[in-house]
């Protein structure tokens, strides 16, 4: 069951990173445009977050979660301060795929429902209960059968949207844009239509933000683009930088109707600690701002080698630094050569989508680095 980052049956073994850089145990350096699946938010061994954690760790390492600790009370309170809207009730749990978890056990018992409407090409988590919000059969069909009561819709698409809602569902997922499913952003319409539609039926609307969320996208919540609150907001990968922290957020009348729930690793002090760290830092810095502006020059200046170059792509989409750029020769194939000849990390967005998913701290000249890569390889 173990794993590694392989190219050609030859691992590329991380021995340490700096900034937006790792670099393997030959000595080799890589431009990091991967973030791993996004958590690297700040970039690798970024001074505060690792201060903060050695400080920490020196005092308390664990309590659990019924012991008020100090550096737990903060999070909660910078958690609700930082949500949409006037969602302030805070969850906190060690991963992704269990804030999803707890959001679809808040809204069933909250409603009194079963039924929940997820969307076609959604990536949700790899537990039973997320992977039954997951589109991709390859991921969930060994592990049948997962969580039931689970209905696709296209995603994007109101009128199917319209149809699927009734006064049976307890929840409606929606993932502001589309990660796994290819960098696929939902328009302001859309998520507004999702709005309505549960408000009238009585319905949770939730925004899986795992993957847009803490500035990626230029704002520190996708959402807050379309200005659509939910009801429910899940987030992780890039909230604490690197150490395991999911997080649920829930407006009061799903809190108040919620049934228990619990875990015993929610919200140790050391992971609180990374995680104010990171929060304090992207909102004094404004990392979301800036992460839209490179964001914009990296995505234009894409464009702009595609059209000079004549490059094989088919499309160049995103937000902020998600970027996707779906190419014609096929994503794992450019990811090995970018990785092999231009010592750049990236990821993949399905088949054909090579996902751009680099630390919020990058500047202009990254991404120069980056298109530059991409040229190379391309043409």
């Amino acid at each position: 069951m173990s794993g590694g980052f392989v190219f050609n049956e030859k691992p590329i073994t991380i021995e340490s990173g700096e900034g937006a850089y790792l670099y393997a145990d030959d000595g080799t350096e890589y431009l990091d445009f991967g973030a791993s699946y996004a958590v690297a938010a700040l970039g690798h061994s970024h001074p505060a977050v690792t201060s903060a954690i050695q400080e920490q760790a020196a005092k308390l390492t664990y309590v659990q979660a019924s012991y008020p600790v100090e550096v737990r009370t903060d999070l909660y309170e910078k958690l609700a301060a930082l949500a949409p809207g006037d969602i302030e009730n805070v969850w906190l749990c060690n991963s992704g795929t269990e804030a999803n978890e707890a959001a679809m056990k808040f809204a069933r018992s909250a409603t009194g429902r079963q039924k929940i409407v997820a969307t076609k090409r959604a990536f949700h988590g790899r537990t039973l209960g997320s992977l039954a919000l997951t589109w991709k059969q390859k991921y969930k069909k060994p592990y049948e059968p997962v969580a039931g009561g689970v209905e696709f819709v296209t995603y994007g698409d109101a009128d199917e949207l319209a149809e699927a809602v009734d006064d049976e569902t307890a929840a409606v997922f929606l993932e502001p844009i589309q990660g796994e499913g290819g960098i696929n952003p939902a328009t302001a319409e859309y998520l507004q239509t999702a709005r309505d539609l549960t408000e009238d039926a009585g319905a949770a609307l939730v925004f899986d933000e795992i993957q847009t969320g803490v500035g990626r996208t230029g704002t520190l919540w996708a959402c807050e683009q379309a200005g659509v609150v939910p009801d429910i907001l899940t987030s992780a990968k890039g909230i604490a930088n690197g150490l395991p922290l999911g997080v649920t957020l829930c407006a009061d009348w799903i809190a108040d109707g919620a049934a228990s729930h619990g875990s015993t690793f929610s919200g140790g002090p050391v992971v609180c600690a990374a995680a104010n760290a990171t929060l304090d830092t992207i909102v004094e810095e404004d990392l979301p701002g800036h992460a839209a502006a490179v964001g914009e020059y990296l995505t234009s200046e894409l464009e702009a080698a595609v059209e000079e170059h004549d490059l094989p792509v088919r499309d160049v989409r995103g937000d902020g630094l998600m970027v996707g750029v779906e190419v014609k020769r096929g994503a794992n194939r450019t990811l090995k050569h970018l990785a092999l000849s231009e010592q750049l990390l990236a990821l993949p967005a399905g088949r054909t989508v090579v996902r751009f998913l680099p630390p919020l701290i990058i500047e202009e000249e990254h991404a120069d680095s980056a298109v530059d890569a991409m040229t190379n390889v391309l043409s």
